[in-house]
């Protein structure tokens, strides 16, 4: 508990122990007082705002506190190095290809294929499995998990491991892709080089029961090589020849280059959302509200809000959806019944967020006038 500077007593309004799926004692719980006085009930809340560990071996590590980024020499992986610059260069050519030779129709078509990709990746892999943002029936999940597929980026398994590990250590040694070190490692450098140690040891603390007790998850990442090899290659390059004739080149390469915007329209979240923009909900961490970020994937650009309320299903305060396809995507099949359970941040608990530690600057990075 903190003590205010007038000597009060209660930064910390609430607190919970969380029970693991194991039955064993895990970590506490705690919602600020004022994030939560203008809800109704805690429920209005995340189920993990701000989680601190107080039992268990993690309390024997050291406390990272970001930004933190220690003195390391990079254990390149030479396979991943080769891999993805082949992906890139596939890329340029496939580039070339869609402005010489391509038709119209494998074009559109992939594109079509990058937007489905990317609300598979923001709507099912972040906000509802990673952040439980919201529920999704039966349907709804099988839909988004093959979305996700097509964006080649590993099972949804893989994925909220690192992201939810990417949100308890911030910007420090236990995040995946670090921002505090630099642009590079953080947009791809990451998945050049070996998991520092502070993301092996502490990987073990992070609760995944509810992703590997989900059945759909289960049979992605049991037969992933699959299941995402023929989402995200195969279904892209045979569909073009097969029904309008394109070539084999054309069709393969116009897939690499489709792969590579996936990938580094997702990158951008993790590098130029942590360096560039405005803070309007937050000035004292790294994330970012960047209008770039917001365009390119999809509504995941405003990023400083989304660090300091996960849980929202829109990740985003405004509620225009021009740029926001996922949260679209969502509301659409909460109308049919399929998502349910939509979580989202009472504007007054915002409002009051934004001026105890906010930049000054409104929704859309302009300075409050005084």
């Amino acid at each position: 508990m903190e003590v205010s500077a007038d000597g009060s007593i209660g930064r910390w309004k609430y607190r919970q122990m969380e029970v693991l799926a194991d039955g064993s004692i895990g970590r506490w719980k705690y919602w600020h007082m004022e994030d939560i006085q203008a809800c109704d009930s805690l429920d209005e809340m995340a189920p993990n705002v701000t989680e601190v560990t107080s039992l268990g071996s993690e309390a024997r590590l050291k406390k990272l506190v970001p930004p933190q980024a220690s003195p390391r020499k990079p254990d390149i992986v030479y396979a991943s190095v080769a891999t993805l610059l082949a992906v890139h260069i596939a890329a340029l050519y496939g580039l070339y290809l869609a402005v010489t030779r391509a038709s119209w129709t494998t074009l559109v078509f992939n594109y079509v294929l990058l937007e489905l990709s990317l609300i598979g990746m923001t709507a099912g892999a972040h906000r509802l499995w990673s952040h439980k943002a919201f529920k999704a029936k039966m349907p709804l999940q099988i839909i988004l998990m093959l979305m996700q597929s097509m964006t080649g980026q590993f099972t949804v398994t893989n994925w909220v491991r690192d992201h939810r590990m990417h949100h308890r250590y911030t910007d420090t040694d236990g995040d995946p892709h670090n921002a505090a070190r630099g642009f590079f490692f953080s947009h791809i450098g990451w998945l050049l080089v070996k998991k520092h140690e502070e993301v092996k040891n502490r990987g073990k603390f992070i609760d995944m029961s509810d992703i590997y007790a989900n059945p759909v998850l289960s049979f992605q990442k049991k037969y992933g090589f699959f299941i995402i090899g023929f989402m995200a290659f195969v279904l892209p390059t045979v569909v073009p020849i097969y029904f309008w004739g394109e070539s084999l080149n054309v069709a393969w390469h116009i897939c690499m280059l489709k792969y590579a915007l996936i990938l580094n329209k997702t990158f951008t979240v993790n590098s130029i959302a942590h360096m560039w923009g405005y803070k309007t909900y937050d000035k004292n961490i790294l994330s970012t509200n960047n209008k770039f970020t917001e365009i390119v994937s999809l509504g995941e650009g405003f990023h400083n809000y989304h660090h300091v309320y996960p849980w929202d299903y829109r990740s985003a305060e405004f509620g225009d959806s021009k740029f926001n396809l996922a949260k679209t995507f969502i509301e659409f099949f909460a109308k049919i019944g399929w998502a349910y359970d939509l979580k989202t941040v009472p504007k007054e608990v915002i409002d009051r967020r934004v001026e105890r530690t906010g930049d000054g600057s409104d929704l859309w990075g302009h300075k409050k006038a005084d």
